[in-house]
């Protein structure tokens, strides 16, 4: 009970994970195969209910109400007490433009381009790319490089903006709001499964450890039929 008491709430002892984080994709379904048939919707419309289910705390009035705008290009250092609740920065989904569901509700699954949101996990304190913003970028994991020939990013080029960090914890940072990249697949082959790897890059990332597929990367499949 004595070391219990030694323990701060907001800030782990010791902490065993590596950085940089994990990283995860939406829509999460059945595993790592996202497939569907163009013409059949009911095929692709549970991904385009998850993903709207997903940035419904996203929406611009949301982040409007909850969060502030922020100086983009610099991390968020707040200081204070570490009890003080954190104020936390806005994340738009109309950031994330074609893939936002704003303008086409069905994030390009209607089209056979098909929009995949990629988020760190959180780890607290973290300051990802050492001052430099970490960057997405995807390819063909194995097989053919044309089978993956366009791929858009929003926002912007595919960064994390640093100003969504450091993260404080769930306690004093309630309304963080995780930034996410947007990978708009816009001419993936069809009727064939294509493995697709969506890598971090930046100062002290580390992306290709074999054993562990989530570290700094992830992989996964698209299978788009007509």
């Amino acid at each position: 009970y004595v070391m219990l008491l030694t323990l701060s709430p907001y800030t782990p002892r010791y902490r065993d994970r590596v950085s940089p984080p994990g990283v995860m994709i939406r829509p999460y379904l059945h595993g790592f195969t996202i497939a569907f048939n163009v013409s059949q919707p009911s095929t692709w419309q549970p991904y385009v209910d998850s993903m709207h289910h997903f940035l419904a705390a996203y929406d611009d009035k949301v982040q409007e109400e909850k969060n502030i705008e922020c100086v983009s290009g610099q991390y968020f250092i707040q200081g204070g007490n570490e009890s003080e609740e954190k104020k936390a920065c806005q994340f738009k989904r109309s950031l994330l433009q074609n893939c936002s569901g704003i303008e086409d509700p069905t994030f390009g699954y209607s089209k056979g381009q098909p929009c995949i949101l990629l988020k760190m996990n959180r780890i607290i304190g973290y300051r990802p790319g050492a001052g430099v913003p970490v960057s997405v970028d995807c390819k063909v994991q194995k097989g053919n490089e044309s089978d993956l020939r366009s791929v858009d990013f929003y926002p912007g080029n595919g960064t994390f903006d640093l100003m969504y960090y450091p993260y404080y914890g769930k306690i004093t940072h309630v309304n963080y709001t995780s930034p996410l990249v947007a990978m708009h697949f816009t001419d993936v082959k069809k009727n064939y499964s294509v493995p697709i790897q969506c890598s971090l890059n930046g100062r002290g990332v580390i992306n290709d450890v074999n054993r562990d597929r989530f570290l700094g990367r992830i992989i996964f499949t698209l299978s788009i039929g007509k």
